[in-house]
């Protein structure tokens, strides 16, 4: 019997061609790097199916038909043993591009006329192509293995309750709208550092209406995916510690749409859940939906999107749900993709100053937007509990989002990531005296449930209302505590136990 290794200079040496190989070395490794870059975007199995046809089956075919066609017809034989070569590399350079430029055809052009003289060039050495690019595939499948088995930390093993809070009984059932501005810095810290903004008028607008305001509310992680996942289990997930590389939070949409513990709270008393997205960010992943409507479906989504596709105007589309009661409750989640954030560009330039005065005009936008909804809610369902929460801030201060991934001692830029609006309008302004232990979303629902259950025994088990982020320079790379519970400046590295 041959060793691997004879059978590959076996290989090496031969002059048979083999179309099947080539097509599947094409695509491999593109198929391969493509997941370990993007794995939590693309875990479904609706995803592994389509990227597997389309990397690897569409070029068997492909490769095996212009094999046997240039083989079977004379006029293609001066040039036949230059069409494996020129397919191999011209697929895998298309693949390259698409997985790292989207689908730019001026890069694709180009990737693909040079993969054409290489492949004419380089034909004598095919066969050594083809062995070097299942080497690169097999490097990055030891990779992405080690990321998947060892790595990832699984929503199952984050999410459980410390106490029996799932089962929790509400006294008081009022249509509860959970309206999400991203990005949107609380009070507290608009008016100074960074932001240096006057936002008192929306301040009045809302207390004005009723509403508590929160001062110094913030998130307790940085990115939309990472603190909505968390607000929606009641617990931390720590960025699921990464080893090596920053990654979003594993299955977090999964978590965010699907089956989390606050919607199956929301089930178990009846309530009617509704989901209402600004953009199509929350349905890469082709999650199962755990809202009983959304306004958005996956299948329209490119399999190849990342996640802005599809817009909506989310106020128009929520005024024509019926908001009364009827014979059930009503729970919306409302998610607003604005004023966002800083760009998150690589190396955009000194730009911060430009980058402050377009999240300000966008957080006026936001600020005419919020005060629509409120009116209508307002008009609508008098009663109803309404939460304003941000997600983050809005980075202000720097010329890019990408700078937070450094070590930072600044203390106005780290509250700048973290700083979250947080507003409440109590049923019938009756506001619970446990109401200022609301400091971060980690917690939120867990008071909103305590309240509508009349029960403080859940308040037991709040979560520490800690911030955290990822630092991958000026610093060794980890999960670090920004902001401890008291609100002051820290740097601790946080680690599995």
């Amino acid at each position: 019997m041959q060793s691997l290794r004879e059978k590959i200079i076996a290989f090496i040496k031969s002059d048979k061609e083999t179309p099947v190989i080539a097509a599947i070395s094409a695509g491999l490794f593109p198929l391969l790097y493509y997941y370990y870059s993007n794995f939590t975007l693309l875990n479904s199995w609706q995803q592994v199916v389509f990227f597997i046809v389309y990397f690897l089956l569409i070029p068997i075919i492909l490769f095996k038909v212009s094999h046997i066609f240039v083989n079977r017809i004379s006029f293609f034989k001066p040039v036949r043993y230059f069409v494996l070569p020129i397919l191999n590399l011209g697929w895998s350079a298309y693949l390259l591009v698409i997985i790292t430029r989207g689908f730019n055809l001026k890069y694709i052009f180009l990737a693909v006329l040079l993969a054409i003289f290489a492949g004419v060039l380089l034909r004598n050495y095919f066969n050594k192509i083809i062995v070097f690019q299942f080497l690169l595939a097999f490097v990055i499948t030891f990779s992405l293995g080690k990321y998947v088995f060892l790595d990832i930390q699984y929503p199952e093993e984050w999410m459980g309750q410390p106490d029996d809070i799932e089962g929790v009984v509400f006294k008081k059932t009022p249509n509860i709208y959970i309206i999400q501005p991203d990005g949107y810095a609380n009070f507290s810290e608009i008016n100074k550092g960074y932001y240096q903004y006057n936002n008192s008028e929306f301040r009045n607008f809302l207390l004005e209406k009723g509403f508590q305001v929160y001062d110094n509310y913030r998130s307790n992680y940085y990115s939309t995916l990472s603190s909505n996942s968390s607000m929606f289990s009641m617990k931390h997930h720590y960025y699921n510690f990464p080893s090596s590389k920053i990654r979003e939070v594993y299955n977090a949409r999964n978590v965010i749409i699907g089956d989390n513990p606050v919607l199956r709270i929301l089930n178990n008393n009846d309530y009617k859940t509704h989901l209402l997205l600004d953009r199509s960010y929350m349905l890469i992943n082709r999650s199962e939906m755990g809202y009983d409507y959304c306004n958005m479906s996956a299948d329209s989504l490119s399999y190849f999107s990342r996640g802005f596709q599809m817009s909506s105007d989310i106020f128009s589309e929520f005024k024509t749900i019926d908001i009364s009661a009827g014979t059930h409750p009503n729970f919306f989640f409302l998610e607003e993709l604005s004023p966002s954030h800083v760009t998150n560009k690589k190396s955009p330039g000194d730009i911060a100053d430009v980058e402050r005065k377009k999240y300000l005009n966008r957080l006026e936008d936001t600020n005419d937007w919020l005060k629509e909804v409120i009116n209508y809610i307002e008009q609508k369902d008098p009663n109803g509990l309404i939460v304003i929460t941000a997600d983050h801030g809005g980075f202000v201060g720097m010329n890019t989002t990408l700078e937070a991934r450094s070590k930072l001692t600044d203390r106005d830029l780290i509250y700048s990531i973290f700083t979250a609006q947080l507003a409440i309008k109590w049923p019938n302004n009756k506001v619970p005296n446990y109401d200022g232990q609301i400091k971060t979303p980690v917690n939120l629902f867990r008071i909103l449930f305590s309240y509508l259950s009349e029960n403080e025994k859940y308040l037991k088990n709040l979560q520490e209302d800690k911030s955290y982020i990822q630092i991958e320079s000026g610093a060794p790379f980890g999960v670090y505590e920004y902001i401890n519970e008291k609100g002051d400046v820290t740097f601790n590295r946080v680690s599995k136990n």
